[in-house]
């Protein structure tokens, strides 16, 4: 069975704007455009009936979409970085869904995720980069962030575990429901008081 993790899918406009980030770091395997994701929840291998029985869970989320964008830049590992990441902007309806995709995970069985949800796009993973380096890389792209943009769904993914960042495949979608308050202007008026 391939290694399972629930995620969200990065637009193809705010994934160009993550693809300039690529470069200028010594040492990074850059992830390809088309396999940027936010991780929900790390599943793993599990067997077929456990992998069945999440599936129906989740297909149960009743939940309305909502806006994020990406911001700001920085690394997993401080004293020896092992990747880059971009962050993504404080969102309440983001970690309402994360905390019930966690509960599901556990209640069919799998243990709790060890480490606090901290969503992030993988932009690079690193081998032997000096830290000197990632502080360098990182201090030219803190400023980084993307307009906010609309996640109406969130995929049951899988990985080849020797592989690593990628290719990812989508096993299953799981639409959201359209917002209810939607109007003329909202779009806008989130970008503004986003920024």
């Amino acid at each position: 069975m391939p290694r399972l993790f629930t995620a969200l899918e990065v637009p193809r406009n705010a994934a160009m704007s993550l693809s300039l980030l690529r470069g200028g770091l010594p040492g990074a395997r850059w992830i390809d455009v088309e396999s940027y994701h936010i991780t929900l929840r790390f599943i793993g291998d599990v067997d077929g009936r456990t992998a069945d029985e999440i599936v129906n869970r989740l297909d149960r989320v009743d939940r309305e979409e909502f806006q994020i964008s990406l911001s700001g830049t920085g690394s997993f590992g401080s004293k020896k970085p092992h990747s880059v990441w971009a962050g993504v902007s404080p969102s309440p309806e983001l970690s309402a869904l994360q905390g019930e995709i966690e509960r599901i995970c556990q209640r069919v069985g799998l243990p709790p995720d060890p480490r606090k949800f901290m969503p992030h796009v993988t932009l690079a993973r690193l081998r032997a980069s000096r830290v000197d380096d990632v502080v360098h890389y990182l201090a030219g792209r803190g400023n980084f962030h993307t307009l906010p943009f609309t996640v109406g769904r969130f995929v049951l993914m899988s990985s080849k575990e020797s592989v690593g960042g990628g290719p990812y495949l989508t096993e299953e979608v799981f639409p959201l429901q359209e917002s209810h308050v939607r109007y003329a202007g909202a779009d806008h008026h989130l970008e503004e008081s986003l920024y």
